[in-house]
């Protein structure tokens, strides 16, 4: 096995962005101030050059440029900076990134791509006071590179919040479980956190939330700590996890591995979902023994995954 295999390893906690910046106009400054940003590669398709959009006064959001063919495709572009509030200074070459998750399709334009970096879910720092002005809710966390930050974008909040009804009507759901089942979640965007709190527990879930996968297997060691304890089974205590995949500290392949790894823990059921579900993650996802994977997409199918899930193991 050679060093890039043994890096691209599932349940290593490793992940690959792609580095790119926006060059921002300061007021009283000749030169503008390079802020530099990141996407997971899994969800990029291509960089292309920018065609020079310009943005619609009658455009239904500002940071909206309108379409551009992209062979058999309608590619919508997004100007990245007018969405985080960062007035860019416009250059004569500049970058739109394609991107592609939950069946969807749409380009960012950003002032420039440095490159790819090959990193873990531990170096990223979760947003906290240091994040600058522009909507937090974006940032999954930063990344400290040499002598600057880099901050990871969450490109399904952006999406969602460019378009939110749809969101929230894909995310219904009518399923209920016969008796109340307790549920762990682990996700470090807050859209998606509340969307999920809302669909578990109008379907009779009790739902413990988390914001990493770090946060929830501290969760889970305190209660295999009391589960032992009280001489019990730690089913007496929570009936299933429900984990993203791209987290900060900890992904959501680490997460499990380390679940059904554990000889108190790996009972639990454990559901895996995404935005990128592909062949190739979904085969990342059974190797390291997650009973279910759902795609975002699919997410109003989550409650009744769940619940098949906990009765199946329960009448095993």
């Amino acid at each position: 096995m050679d060093k890039q295999e043994i890096l691209l390893e599932t349940g290593t906690n490793e992940f690959e962005m792609l580095e790119f910046f926006i060059d921002e106009t300061i007021e009283g400054k000749s030169t503008p101030e390079r802020l530099f940003f990141g996407m997971n590669v899994a969800k990029v398709v291509e960089v292309i050059e920018s065609p020079n959009l310009k943005n619609k006064d009658h455009a239904v959001n500002p940071s909206f440029l309108g379409t551009i063919p992209l062979r058999d495709k309608v590619l919508p572009v997004i100007d990245m900076s007018v969405w985080l509030g960062i007035k860019r200074k416009k250059h004569a070459h500049e970058n739109i990134i394609v991107s592609q998750f939950s069946d969807t399709i749409q380009g960012f334009l950003v002032s420039g791509v440095v490159e790819i970096q090959r990193l873990t879910w531990k170096d990223l720092i979760p947003p906290g006071k240091f994040i600058r002005h522009m909507k937090t809710k974006s940032i999954i966390g930063m990344v400290e590179a040499d002598g600057y930050f880099i901050q990871l974008l969450d490109l399904e909040y952006i999406v969602s919040d460019l378009n939110p009804n749809s969101a929230e009507n894909d995310w219904k759901t009518t399923v209920k479980a016969s008796k109340r089942y307790r549920v762990l979640v682990a996700d470090d965007s807050p859209t998606i956190r509340k969307m999920l709190e809302k669909n578990l527990s109008n379907s009779n879930f009790e739902v413990n939330i988390v914001d990493n996968g770090e946060e929830a297997y501290t969760f889970l060691m305190k209660l295999k700590e009391k589960a032992d304890t009280e001489n019990r089974s730690i089913s007496e205590y929570l009936d299933i996890v429900i984990s993203d995949i791209e987290m900060p500290l900890l992904d959501g392949f680490t997460l499990t591995k380390r679940i059904k790894q554990d000889p108190e823990l790996q009972t639990l059921p454990v559901i895996l979902y995404s935005s990128i579900i592909t062949d190739e993650l979904r085969h990342k996802g059974e190797s390291v023994k997650a009973d279910f994977q759902v795609s975002k997409p699919d997410m109003n199918k989550m409650a009744e995954m769940a619940i098949n899930l906990i009765e199946k193991s329960k009448s095993s």
